[in-house]
């Protein structure tokens, strides 16, 4: 059973002092949405929001756009898609 006082201990993983990121984790975003989806229809839901990129924040109707694909059977599918576009590696941070 939970200790009642384990809300009131420190963050397991202690957090990084810095600026935040602009946008938001690719993941984050798909976590909203349910599978299958058309990309007209994530477009509707989420296509104004800023996706967090290696390259900075980018909205997520421009990385669209770049999407070839116009149906998503997974949350799988989508992620590798839009990060066929965007690539993968670090985030920039304000300061770098």
């Amino acid at each position: 059973m939970a200790d009642e006082n384990e809300d009131d201990e420190e963050p397991a993983v202690e957090l990084g002092e810095g600026e935040p990121v602009d946008g938001a984790p690719l993941a984050r975003i798909a976590s909203r949405l349910h599978w299958p989806i058309q990309k007209s229809e994530i477009v509707r839901k989420v296509g104004d929001e800023t996706v967090r990129t290696p390259d900075g924040p980018r909205d997520l109707t421009d990385v669209l756009a770049d999407v070839e694909e116009t149906y998503f059977d997974s949350r799988q599918e989508f992620t590798r898609n839009v990060r066929e576009v965007v690539g993968t590696g670090p985030v920039p941070t304000a300061d770098e």
